[in-house]
């Protein structure tokens, strides 16, 4: 029967465990994922089974990193995620996170859009660090992106979206991303795409300033392709500040709506 070993077609005879895989190919592994878990104890293989073995410690080449950057995977992610091609606009605290997100899930590509550059204050909810300072974030983020999972192809655009240029920007991507911080740009990226690319799902989110309830924040589908994450109310303004934990939930929201559209799942 036939298995994937570490992201390879292997063939097993009938019968085969996941240790006895693992004493027979890598005797020296200490960790066997099986179907994306550590297991400790031995499993039956079965036909379509995923078994990744690791060496604790062991730096591995090439050519086998990038099954292991997925092992703990649910089986039949990885093969949608790498087809896919996700755009981001705005690089701030939800842009950020979302995109390390997916690049950690080994998204296939994807278009990072801001005009801005890293300065000190962004560092309390952004996925940058002090030696960024100064950089544009499309160059820090690609930089961290592939340090991250360097099999994650990333186009960058130093640009500011408005009107004129929405469309054409976005017109080659599977999924759209806003993340900006300002509710104007965030009005008219939704509406325009709405509008001129209505085949195209759209994640925005609005509504995670201060420290409120983590409860609060959820995904909601607004219309069809257009998910909407936040509470609703909580925005940013002089005493109710952006800062990590409810930015970076918000983005993860975003980051496992485009998962699921991903995988073909519309419903939230």
């Amino acid at each position: 029967m036939k298995i994937m070993l570490n992201e390879k077609s292997h063939f097993v005879s009938s019968g085969t465990t996941a240790f006895q895989l693992r004493d027979e190919v890598k005797p020296d592994a200490d960790i066997v994922v099986f179907n994306g878990f550590i297991v400790k104890e031995d499993y039956p293989l079965k036909d379509g089974d995923k078994i990744t073995l690791i060496k604790r410690g062991e730096i591995p080449s090439q050519e086998e990193m990038e099954s292991l950057l997925v092992a703990r995977h649910t089986p039949g992610v990885h093969e949608s995620v790498k087809k896919a091609f996700v755009g981001i606009a705005g690089l701030g605290g939800l842009g950020s996170n979302v995109a390390v997100s997916l690049a950690r899930l080994g998204i296939g590509r994807l278009l990072l859009i801001d005009f801005d550059i890293v300065e000190p204050s962004n560092l309390n909810r952004q996925q940058y660090f002090i030696n960024h300072i100064g950089m544009p974030k499309t160059e820090a983020l690609k930089e961290l992106i592939a340090q991250i999972n360097p099999f994650v192809e990333v186009e960058t655009k130093d640009a500011y979206l408005d009107s004129t240029n929405i469309k054409e920007v976005f017109s080659d991507v599977d999924i759209i991303v806003e993340a900006f911080d300002n509710p104007q740009s965030k009005a008219e990226l939704v509406n325009i795409v709405l509008q001129s690319l209505p085949n195209k799902p759209i994640v925005a989110a609005s509504g995670m300033a201060g420290y409120f309830s983590n409860n609060l924040i959820t995904t909601k589908k607004i219309r069809e392709n257009f998910y909407l994450v936040g509470d609703d109310t909580s925005e940013a303004k002089p005493g109710s500040g952006l800062m990590a934990p409810r930015v970076g939930i918000a983005a993860n929201h975003q980051a496992n709506m485009v998962l699921r559209l991903i995988l073909g799942e519309k419903d939230i």
